[in-house]
């Protein structure tokens, strides 16, 4: 007989691992007790040695689904507690030291649950268990216990703290657990909130979204605006409210088999639909998408597609396909698709309480479906899609957050404030690294909130104080004012880091390498370390430590950060320099400043330039007449990719591109053989394919002058999959070992990360 004391850390809490290991013990016979403590999950048994040792190794090998045991340490004694039987002990306070689940997509069995009518909980759209639900965007603070959620107002009911008592029980200290009849409740409003009469607030909206009303639903972690997404008033109407002309929206369905009419896809794309993490996947659009759902994704290849996560979205798909009996429904193709999209009017974060939908959402929903269990933490839909032989994220928050990142090295506390546009905050506790939900871009009040309130609720949970904060080079920047009066504040130093060595080290860290690389940092503008916006680099990075190898010729800007809303600009700034100024009023007659922008450059007058890849994007949109205004961010760009998509590969162009004696790289060709081309799909697979060709002969160069063979792709313009694809095989084919962003995106949601990684390094190195 021996006794062991054994500890386990990781994401442990939430997720059904107490009751696990209370069945397990169990089974092996085995006395003793588990529970909950600041640094995961702790236990201790007695028993013979052979089944004491097999409960160690089954927690490692059997956890359940929603786990991730990061270790399992154990010391063993001869037995003399005595201990009895086997309980489940009251959790236990201290120094944080482990984290919290995200939340998960309702599980089968609760699915089961929800549409069986001899059910207690048939219909009710709060239903969960230890392996499905909410957590993160419901909990204040740890250990995970029901006292620290926002269910803390919501007493269980006799059956429900039952099965909330009894070990064997699917609910088993499920800590959201409830009920109709002690749960929480739905309510449904008009657009004036007036309280909707009526036993069946899901039957109110479903009614109204199938008259062709916007309906805003609070869900998970936020609100959506929803409606029929093959209406297509109903689609124009919400974009006219949200001021979203052309931006794509995601579409929600069914399941796998709803999806297809509308996109194209393969096993892989399915399975990560299907993901209890339930991203939004951006799809080929197929014929039938761009003809049923013809306002979804203007202009784009790729569509949004998502499946239901909350137990209220099946309840909508319930109303609308008319009730069907039994289950099978759920498995049948749908012929119906609604639109998701996030309730957030202006650029403003997630709307995610009632107070916060009077006010903003107003004049964009007709009614609003809602209910009492309150959001602690907003938290947006992830964004995925498969890229090469992986998936990878175009935004990570809901399903993913606040997952911890493994740096590899340690070090104390650091906070680090992350960019400008889709801001993320990183907070770090020894080797781990904690990046925030996406936040979003900082020109707004509600976003420069969130990113406070994110700040303080990630130091909170994870009982973390920083002791050093990082943050962009750009003073501008409210990330970076942000950062410097926190530290003032707390009286912490401050490390200012390169916005494209942030890009390089994130990557660098997310594979656990420290030693020397080739960076590729590729986006639209970061402040370079000489003052000029940088934005086309190739980097030697080693740490804390980055040399400029070399960059992309710089183009001019007429008119600032304006010419990266208009590429007209950016086109005619091209045209001016192949001494074709005549033909920019010509080509651009709906541009009432065409003349101005002439005058602009003749005078270099507000005329910056940029070593930026995002502008050469731009530039070649404009002048292959693809967009002259962008309605979003990245738009050019993604009209771009999407015509080289539709229409296939081609050969590169012959001298599409300069390498100069100063190791820079000059597409300049490119786009003035692009000023002729009058087939824009030819033009863009042109420019795709040139800069690929390019880029990877330039990056083999400096890996030949250096000796370093393995190379970090960095920054936004790695969201394009076609060059990333191509740039990735090419480089791979010549012996280079290619990293690219997997746990983060590749745009500035991983700077954080990034900056965190960096000054970590400078803190080790006494820098």
């Amino acid at each position: 007989m021996i006794h062991a004391q054994i500890r386990v850390s990781g994401q442990v809490q939430g997720v059904g691992f107490r009751p696990f290991v209370y069945r397990l013990a169990h089974e092996l016979g085995l006395a003793g007790w588990v529970r909950n403590d600041s640094e995961g999950v702790e236990i201790a048994v007695e028993g013979d040695r052979p089944q004491v040792m097999r409960l160690i190794e089954r927690l490692q090998s059997e956890p359940p689904v929603l786990a991730r045991v990061e270790k399992v340490t154990h010391d063993l004694a001869q037995a003399t507690t005595g201990l009895q039987g086997f309980t489940i002990a009251e959790s236990r306070n201290g120094k944080v030291l482990t984290g919290i689940a995200p939340d998960i997509a309702i599980c089968a069995d609760c699915l089961a649950e929800l549409f069986d009518p001899a059910d207690r909980r048939y219909r009710h759209a709060f239903i969960n268990c230890i392996q499905c639900g909410p957590r993160y965007t419901l909990t204040a603070r740890l250990p995970y216990d029901r006292a620290n959620t926002s269910m803390a107002k919501f007493r269980q009911c006799p059956a429900c703290q039952q099965e909330y008592d009894t070990p064997t029980s699917r609910r088993f200290h499920a800590q959201p657990n409830a009920c109709p009849e002690c749960g929480p409740r739905l309510s449904m409003f008009d657009a004036h909130w007036n309280l909707l009469a009526g036993n069946d607030p899901v039957a109110i909206a479903a009614a109204r979204i199938g008259a062709g009303e916007v309906v805003a639903v609070k869900g998970i972690g936020g609100f959506h605006l929803v409606c029929d997404a093959r209406n297509v008033a109903a689609v124009a109407r919400l974009r006219g409210g949200k001021q979203r002309e052309e931006k794509p929206f995601a579409v929600m369905v069914l399941n796998a088999a709803s999806a297809r009419p509308y996109a194209q896809f393969r096993e892989q794309d399915a399975a990560l639909l299907q993901t209890g993490e339930r991203p939004i996947v951006l799809l080929r659009q197929s014929a039938g998408g761009e003809r049923e759902l013809p306002g979804i994704a203007p202009g784009l290849s790729r569509i949004g597609l998502m499946l239901p996560y909350a137990p209220l979205h099946y309840l909508l798909f319930h109303e609308l396909l008319g009730r069907p009996a039994g289950r099978d429904w759920l498995q049948q193709g749908a012929p119906l698709a609604l639109v998701m999209t996030s309730a957030n009017p202006g650029g403003e974060p997630l709307v995610k309480d009632d107070s916060e939908a009077r006010l903003s959402l107003s004049g964009l929903a007709d009614a609003f479906l809602t209910h009492d269990r309150d959001i602690l933490h907003r938290c947006d839909d992830s964004v995925m899609k498969w890229q090469g032989i992986a998936p990878a994220f175009v935004r990570r928050a809901r399903g993913y957050t606040p997952r911890r990142i493994v740096l590899p090295f340690e070090g104390p506390p650091v906070l680090a404030c992350g960019a400008w546009l889709k801001n993320t905050v990183c907070l770090t506790r020894g080797n781990e690294a904690f990046v925030s939900q996406h936040i979003g871009d900082l020109d707004h009040a509600g976003a420069r909130l969130m990113l406070e309130e994110t700040v303080a609720y990630l130091g909170d949970i994870l009982g973390v104080r920083p002791e050093a904060v990082a943050h962009d080079l750009h003073p501008d920047f409210y990330s970076t004012q942000f950062a410097q009066a926190y530290a003032a504040q707390h009286k912490l130093p401050m490390m200012a880091v390169q916005h494209h060595h942030a890009h390089i080290a994130a990557v660098c860290a997310e594979h656990r390498i420290t030693g020397p690389v080739l960076g590729l940092a590729l986006d639209g503008v970061g402040l370079g370390s000489d003052g000029s916006a940088w934005g086309g680099e190739l980097l030697h990075v080693d740490g804390t430590h980055f040399q400029r190898f070399g960059h992309l010729a710089p183009l001019t800007l007429p008119g600032g950060d304006r010419a990266a809303r208009e590429p007209w600009r950016m086109a005619a700034a091209v045209l001016f320099d192949m001494q074709r100024a005549g033909e920019i009023v010509r080509r651009f007659p709906g541009q009432g400043g065409a003349e101005m922008v002439v005058g602009m450059l003749q005078r270099r007058l507000n005329c910056v330039t940029s070593s930026s890849m995002g502008r050469y994007f731009d530039a070649a949109a404009g002048l292959l007449g693809v967009s002259e205004v962008q309605g979003y961010e990245g738009q050019a760009a993604m009209l771009l990719e999407s015509l080289a998509e539709r229409h296939g590969k081609v050969a590169p162009l012959a001298l599409g591109y300069i390498h100069t004696a100063q190791s820079d790289l000059d597409f300049r060709p490119l786009l003035i053989a692009l000023a002729d081309c009058k087939d824009a799909a030819y033009g863009a697979a042109l420019f795709h394919a040139t800069l690929a060709e390019g880029l990877c002969t330039w990056v083999l160069r400096a890996a030949g002058r250096s000796g370093i063979d393995r190379v970090a792709l960095g920054g936004g313009c790695f969201l394009n999959g076609i060059l990333t694809q191509a740039l990735s095989d090419s480089l791979s084919a010549q012996g280079l070992h290619v990293l690219t962003a997997q746990q983060l995106p590749p745009n500035d949601g991983a700077i954080s990360f990034g900056q965190a990684s960096i000054a970590l390094q400078r803190i080790n190195q006494g820098a």
